[in-house]
């Protein structure tokens, strides 16, 4: 197994299958009976550190959490909340509930534990939370809907270009230019707007999609913020 870098299973490819430490509460997966006999999600928490302390009884009731890659989904995160000083507090007093909960020993650790949680939490209040937004140039919109990207023309009040499934590896000879691409999910499956999006997703790309037979798009123009729904 390779070596962990971070909080994250980097020693697992995006596509393998592995063991982890750590599953994310968006998309995760057990059997009810495994679910109930590890008690759940604590209430205790009120929001962030749920998940890491479901996948933590897991771990310590025998079991294993595994990844896996072969299976993706699109998660629109940090939607619960923008990253700010709420959010902070929120986050760092889960970090003190899971501490307390599973690893307490001493005063003296508790102590010094509890102060370093702490003084990292009062150092992130201090940080600049504001997020800047991409300045889009230009908008593609997936689809052979025409209608759709008059539409889209008239709210986004910016050109939007027209571009078929078919020719969209085709396109984007010019990845310096912050574009947004826009997936019409009448035209093109989630399994294609997933597969476009991974290809993309080092380049100066936003994206937005709009729910088979929805009047509206939503994403982000953030690379770390609070997305966005868009009517019309």
């Amino acid at each position: 197994m390779g070596k962990v870098r971070s909080y994250y299973a980097d020693h697992i490819p995006d596509h393998a299958i592995g063991d982890v430490d750590i599953l994310v509460g968006a998309f995760m997966l057990m059997k009810r009976e495994v679910y109930l006999e590890v008690g759940g999600f604590d209430e205790d928490y009120f929001m962030y550190g749920e998940d890491i302390d479901l996948s933590y009884k897991i771990k310590k009731s025998g079991r294993g959490n595994y990844y896996d890659g072969k299976d993706v989904v699109i998660h629109f995160k940090g939607e619960s909340t923008d990253r700010n000083a709420d959010y902070v507090r929120r986050f760092y007093g889960a970090m003190r509930i899971f501490y307390k909960k599973h690893f307490k020993s001493n005063w003296l650790l508790d102590s010094i534990v509890s102060l370093g949680i702490r003084l990292v939490s009062i150092a992130q209040l201090f940080k600049n939370h504001e997020k800047i937004k991409e300045d889009v140039q230009e908008y593609i919109l997936i689809s052979d809907n025409e209608a759709l990207r008059n539409q889209l023309e008239t709210e986004l009040k910016r050109k939007v270009e027209l571009l078929s499934k078919e020719s969209l590896k085709l396109h984007f000879p010019n990845k310096k230019l912050a574009k947004e691409v826009i997936f019409d999910n009448d035209c093109i499956s989630y399994d294609h707007i997933i597969e476009t999006i991974y290809s993309l997703r080092k380049d100066n790309f936003t994206f937005k999609i709009r729910p088979s037979g929805c009047n509206f798009i939503l994403g982000s123009d953030f690379s770390d913020g609070k997305g966005e729904v868009i009517t019309f």
